[in-house]
């Protein structure tokens, strides 16, 4: 019997018969487009493909995808998406979650999944305030920002995500905005080729509570100044004459000429670049980084759990939970 080849899917097979429902001009539109997008070229199977989320904006995408999904409780996701993994390691799981879902209730969860480096890819959409609920600040919004629960500006210190993912043991840590389809889709690749926990943290826009926050990074006539995309192996450089570069000078990067520019390289054993490197959206004068900040090998953890289980299957027997429920001291109660 010959197989019949199935013919490739296209970015419509990726989309449920949900009608999307964000605010218009949302950048949550086009991570969708970019996502749907991805799973169509990459040849993903919607059979063997989970997204799971938890509270916000952002975690409605499993209703928009045409895949299986969990649309979970507030930050914990990762949770979820462990047992989904462990359980079954051949699936591709995607975590979908915003700044306050996964900083702020989510935070703990977020840094164990994280420094246990399980095999999903964590999409964070940032856009530093609580759009769900009506503009609260975020972990992630600067001190001063002045909403609705901080009249007189708020005086906590924000996260910085890429540096909280570092500080967690992440494996794969890199940052994409969400105006730039080209460079979402490249990072996307990245993320799903890596073997453990990707991270990656998209810059986006709330257009009724936080509109045109990063406007002066990430608008087309200023981003070439304003950002610097990160690719390993080459030197650190921008500009929109690609005249400017960056360098290590001990514990801090500084500005100088593109001649000068230090050569990125993410896969390097030491936390120290990244911490540093995106530690630079603290400093006006600096460029935003974008791209992979941090790509290394690590064990996986659903492998390692999965193999202790075949382990004590092959020394013990399969066994039954009766006997694991009735072992040891028990009690009968008339």
């Amino acid at each position: 019997m010959t197989d019949i080849a199935q013919p490739a899917l296209t970015k419509k097979d990726f989309a449920s018969d949900q009608e999307v429902r964000w605010c218009p001009g949302c950048g949550d539109y086009a991570i969708l487009n970019a996502l749907q997008k991805h799973m169509a070229e990459s040849g993903a199977d919607p059979a063997k493909t989970v997204f799971v989320s938890g509270i916000g904006c952002s975690s409605r995408f499993p209703y928009y995808m045409n895949t299986y999904g969990f649309h979970t409780i507030h930050g914990r996701a990762p949770a979820v998406a462990t047992g989904v993994k462990v359980a079954n390691p051949d699936l591709d799981v995607w975590i979908v979650t915003g700044d306050g879902d996964s900083l702020s209730i989510g935070g703990n969860h977020l840094a164990h999944i994280l420094r246990r480096n399980l095999d999903v890819n964590i999409l964070m959409f940032n856009n530093e305030i609580y759009g769900l609920t009506k503009g609260q600040y975020s972990p992630t919004s600067p001190v001063g920002t002045k909403k609705k629960s901080t009249p007189m500006g708020s005086i906590d210190r924000p996260f910085e995500p890429a540096q909280f993912a570092v500080g967690s043991q992440a494996t794969f840590v890199a940052r994409t905005v969400d105006q730039d389809m080209k460079h979402m889709s490249k990072i996307l690749k990245a993320a799903a080729a890596h073997k453990g926990t990707s991270f990656i943290e998209i810059l986006q826009n709330c257009v009724i509570f936080n509109k045109d926050f990063y406007a002066t990074t990430v608008e087309k006539k200023v981003r070439p100044d304003r950002t610097v995309d990160l690719v390993a192996g080459e030197p650190m450089i921008y500009g929109a004459d690609r005249d400017k570069g960056l360098r290590f000078n001990g514990f801090t990067v500084e500005r100088c000429s593109a001649e000068e520019a230090d050569v990125w390289r993410p896969d390097t054993p030491s936390h120290a670049p990244t911490v540093l490197i995106a530690g630079m959206r603290d400093a006006p004068e600096m460029p935003v980084p974008v791209g992979v900040l941090r790509a290394v090998e690590a064990p996986v953890y659903e492998v390692g759990v999965n193999a202790q289980v075949e382990d004590a299957i092959a020394t013990k027997g399969a066994g039954e939970l009766k006997d694991l429920v009735y072992d040891g001291e028990i009690w009968t109660v008339d």
